[in-house]
């Protein structure tokens, strides 16, 4: 089974990009998207062939957005998870036979210590972190006692270790890689509920990063964050068998200013 996920950074634009050749190249079973940002019925049904798609569009034009595409056609979908901003579009869960699969985009967030705005977005997302977590637990149990396995996908826009970003020392007040984001990044994970897969394929690696900044020569010179993931429960990650990023070869050749992180199951 292979499973992806990817910030297309606009639906549309990825398909003008390629997005349809990835995906019948690559032949995933699941593809987890985020900022989608589209109306349902713009949707380039065409670069989803052969795929069932279920979406939270959410209620912001032009904003968020996420997706799960798949092969086999759901058993049942939730859009948001309790969260007071739950229409903003930014997390869908979606059942199959034997596996629930999330797909979220997390807030980028702000800075505790700069202006009114910024502490405003920073605040806003510590709330959805907590509210968030609080449904990872719950929705893991759920989907173990009904013998399902569990996996959330997307963009958390949090680097947790400083081996999941290339400057690290210079971006330590950096929304994205604060110390209170990186604390919450711990709290999720362990060996009895969740488990950052490609992290456990890649031990000793810098990155493996998805996501560089589309001005410079970030890209080229590949100083990148990782912040897209594939977390999932013990049981799913111990069949985790190959994955990582699909990077460009080439700035002209990016999807989006994200790549996809994709791992093939057992």
């Amino acid at each position: 089974m292979r499973i992806a996920t990817l910030n297309v950074n606009g639906i549309r634009a990825a398909a003008r990009r390629g997005l349809g050749t990835w995906l019948e190249e690559r032949q995933c079973d699941i593809v987890a998207l985020q900022e989608v940002r589209c109306p349902a019925g713009l949707i380039p049904q065409n670069t989803l062939a052969g795929y069932h798609l279920s979406y939270h569009e959410g209620a912001l034009p032009g904003r968020n957005g996420v997706a799960v595409l798949s092969r086999q056609a759901p058993l049942a979908t939730r859009h948001g998870f309790g969260y007071r901003h739950d229409a903003e579009g930014r997390y869908l869960e979606v059942d199959y036979p034997g596996l629930r699969v999330g797909s979220l985009y997390l807030p980028k967030g702000g800075h505790p210590d700069g202006d009114a705005a910024e502490v405003d977005r920073y605040r806003r997302k510590l709330l959805f972190l907590r509210s968030f977590r609080a449904h990872l637990t719950r929705s893991r149990l759920q989907a173990r006692a009904a013998g399902l396995e569990f996996i959330v996908l997307g963009d958390f826009n949090i680097a947790h270790t400083p081996a999941d970003l290339k400057n690290w020392r210079s971006n330590q007040r950096s929304p994205g890689f604060l110390p209170q984001e990186r604390e919450w990044f711990d709290t999720i994970l362990g060996p009895r509920s969740l488990v950052d897969v490609v992290r456990r394929l890649h031990p000793h690696a810098e990155g493996p990063y998805s996501w560089w900044s589309w001005r410079g020569q970030s890209f080229t010179q590949d100083v990148g964050w990782r912040i897209d993931y594939h977390l999932a429960s013990p049981g799913l990650a111990g069949r985790a068998r190959r994955g990582g990023t699909d990077r460009a070869i080439d700035y002209e050749s990016r999807l989006s200013d994200h790549a996809p992180v994709v791992v093939d199951y057992d």
